[in-house]
């Protein structure tokens, strides 16, 4: 646990940039519901045929795939010995 406490100070700034991103870029526009939902909803029931349904799709995820990975790396820092 001490080991992630000597981390956070570097890896803070990114992963606050990554979480505002997400809630953000990720989750706009927020009514009736999260567009990523819907997206996500269009991919699972095979309706996101249009290519820019897809690209709508990689730019509301990449923030979270960013927040994803960023938190991995700090993981993965934290645990090496």
């Amino acid at each position: 646990m001490a080991r992630f406490s000597q981390l956070w100070p570097q890896h803070q700034p990114k992963i606050f940039a990554a979480l505002v991103g997400s809630l953000t870029l990720g989750l706009a526009p927020f009514t009736p519901h999260p567009h990523i939902y819907k997206q996500l909803v269009n991919l699972a029931q095979g309706q996101l045929t249009e290519p820019m349904d897809i690209f709508d799709l990689l730019m509301h995820g990449a923030p979270w795939l960013i927040l994803v990975y960023f938190l991995g790396r700090f993981i993965w820092d934290a645990r090496k010995v």
